[in-house]
């Protein structure tokens, strides 16, 4: 039987199983508008690494408390990769300049975000309201998103002077054209916008989406496992030969550069300080 309890040991998400061979990681930070931490990162690393290796589980929900998925990365955050356990194995946390910057990007933002992008099980974003920056590399890793019709997306963090947020799909998630403009202009897509370019599967109701989520995954979870496991990985690998990765690497390549020039620029200050109030204004209005 389904389990109706959240699973202990979690501050900033939440661990359930709703229905029955489908597991469900909620992100709880909603005073927050789901702001990113790393002790929230790292707790749903944690939640994934739990989902994947439980055989009971066949397909993982990714969703959010509050009225807005994620408004990002949290601007506060003074954690580092040295105050919890390594999962991506990048180390260098503590380093000086860049290079700790670099190691604590790559253990959190890329790393993490590949990881759960090869989860060997069906994901499902059920995702309202807005998703900033980094609420976006939550969401794209995911192999479904489900939207309700009030979700908006967008990547303003070219005002912080870098490429855009650290797991840069965004050509594949939008097309070259749209990502371009979405980058350049700080600007927001609609749920049904994105829907027409791909990048959402389906647009629902607000007071729908729960329903029709857990539905979604409990049809899914009919399917055998390994056939699930099979299918998503011929999928993947068609992304794997057109260059996604290299691509991904070269991008973050590009961001580490960007924070290397802007601590070099603003005394020490790893992006464009101007650009804190242009993202703070996008998650509050």
């Amino acid at each position: 039987m389904p389990e109706t309890a959240p699973q202990t040991g979690f501050e900033r998400i939440r661990y359930d199983v709703p229905a029955e061979h489908v597991a469900r990681i909620t992100l709880a930070r909603p005073e927050m508008r789901n702001a990113q931490d790393y002790q929230m990162l790292h707790e749903l690393d944690t939640a994934f690494q739990r989902a994947t290796t439980d055989d009971e589980i066949k397909v993982i929900v990714l969703a959010a408390d509050g009225p807005h998925f994620s408004s990002g990365h949290d601007l506060t955050n003074s954690a580092s990769g040295a105050d919890f356990e390594p999962h991506c194995m990048t180390g260098g946390y503590l380093q000086p300049g860049q290079a700790g910057g670099m190691a604590n990007e790559e253990e959190f933002y890329l790393g993490m975000c590949w990881r759960w992008r090869n989860v060997p099980k069906p994901t499902i974003a059920q995702v309202q309201g807005k998703v900033i920056a980094g609420g976006l590399m939550l969401v794209w890793p995911m192999d479904i998103i489900i939207a309700s019709e009030d979700a908006s997306f967008s990547d303003p963090t070219v005002a912080f002077a870098v490429n855009g947020h650290e797991y840069h799909t965004h050509t594949w998630e939008l097309g070259a054209r749209k990502a371009k403009e979405m980058l350049f202009r700080s600007s927001s897509l609609t749920a049904e916008e994105c829907r027409q370019l791909g990048m959402v599967n389906h647009v629902v109701a607000r007071a729908d989406l729960e329903t029709f989520t857990l539905e979604m995954a409990s049809e899914i979870a009919r399917r055998p496992a390994f056939g699930l496991k099979l299918a998503k990985l011929s999928v993947n690998g068609a992304l794997e030969a057109q260059g996604q990765y290299n691509a991904l690497r070269h991008a973050f390549a590009l961001h580490q550069a960007g924070h290397a020039n802007a601590r070099a620029v603003f005394n020490g200050i790893p992006v464009d300080p101007t650009g804190i109030d242009v993202i703070r204004q996008l998650s509050k209005s």
